[in-house]
């Protein structure tokens, strides 16, 4: 596969400091999540570079690899108030992936034009012979987004 990184759009109705309240919460990656891996999240919201919460997870909604229930440590890294939200992960296994997903948003006329990425470029050589990348696919990022406008629509 030569595409190491998947990016969606998508208009929504609502200010980017209401989507980012979402996107910035653990609980709010719960409440959007298209996988059905994201079960429940502990932690405060974020608000700089490395900032970290927990969330516990449930692999078997894939069913593509028999991990069952596991716990994943987001940690952000870039942070820009109602504009950019990237993180990774690092959890069961070791050394940590190294994939990044991330949103941009782009406010206009409209409300908001929300970018979602997941890009594994810089994945360990380990896990990139193992051919189990992409790990989301692309119209979980799209179905993903349609969840997050549902969710800001109610607010």
């Amino acid at each position: 596969m030569t595409t190491e990184r998947f990016e969606v759009t998508r208009q929504l109705a609502a200010s980017p400091a209401t989507i980012f309240d979402v996107l910035r919460s653990p609980q709010g990656h719960v409440a959007i999540d298209s996988s059905g891996m994201l079960q429940s999240a502990e932690g405060d919201p974020v608000n700089a570079v490395g900032d970290e919460f927990v969330v516990h997870m449930d692999r078997e909604a894939l069913g593509d690899l028999p991990m069952g229930r596991y716990d994943v440590t987001v940690i952000i890294t870039r942070y820009e108030p109602d504009t950019l939200l990237e993180w990774t992960i690092s959890g069961t296994i070791q050394p940590p992936i190294r994939h990044l997903y991330g949103y941009r948003l782009t406010p206009n006329e409209s409300g908001t034009l929300v970018t979602s990425y997941y890009d594994w470029s810089q994945i360990d050589d380990k896990y990139r012979k193992a051919g189990i990348f992409p790990v989301i696919p692309e119209a979980g990022l799209r179905a993903t987004l349609g969840i997050l406008a549902r969710t800001v629509a109610r607010d």
